[in-house]
């Protein structure tokens, strides 16, 4: 009997196939009988025997971001409505959390852009994340003041 130390190793044959009825892996070669997976060069990597796939019953993501910034859009004759209406003070400050505590805007928002679409004939105070061109010139001739948040 030989002393196995952890410098020696040992050797294990490799298993011959289809090398007769002795060898317990001859005829069939282990692959059982027929069928399409007993052939060679066949992959059946994902089909699921006629079920729907796993890749076909997921949603699909693509490249829409998971944690998309969503954004309120506002135009100016909304807000001159919204003044007129008094659903918005104009001499205090307009921001998205007050937009969102007057159900102006859905609380699903985070952020908020004005758009250039109308007039509006009062001074008023914005904080906002975004403003179009037309907009910015349309309130600064009649004197608003307009504060852009730092982007993150």
């Amino acid at each position: 009997m030989t002393n196995l130390n952890s410098t020696s190793q040992v050797k294990i044959k490799k298993i011959r196939v289809g090398r007769g009825i002795g060898s317990g892996k001859g005829k069939t070669s282990g692959r059982g009988v027929k069928g399409q997976k007993s052939r060679s060069g066949v992959a059946i990597k994902s089909f699921e025997g006629g079920q729907m796939p796993l890749y076909r019953r997921l949603p699909k993501r693509g490249f829409n971001p998971l944690k998309k910034e969503k954004i309120a859009k506002l135009n100016l004759h909304k807000i001159q409505d919204l003044i007129e209406k008094k659903k918005i003070n104009q001499d205090s400050k307009i921001d998205i959390e007050v937009l969102k505590n007057s159900k102006i805007v859905n609380k699903s928002f985070n952020k908020i852009k004005i758009l250039g679409s109308g007039d509006v004939k009062t001074k008023i105070n914005l904080s906002v994340d975004f403003i179009s061109k037309s907009a910015k010139e349309k309130l600064e001739k009649v004197g608003s003041t307009i504060n852009l948040k730092k982007k993150k």
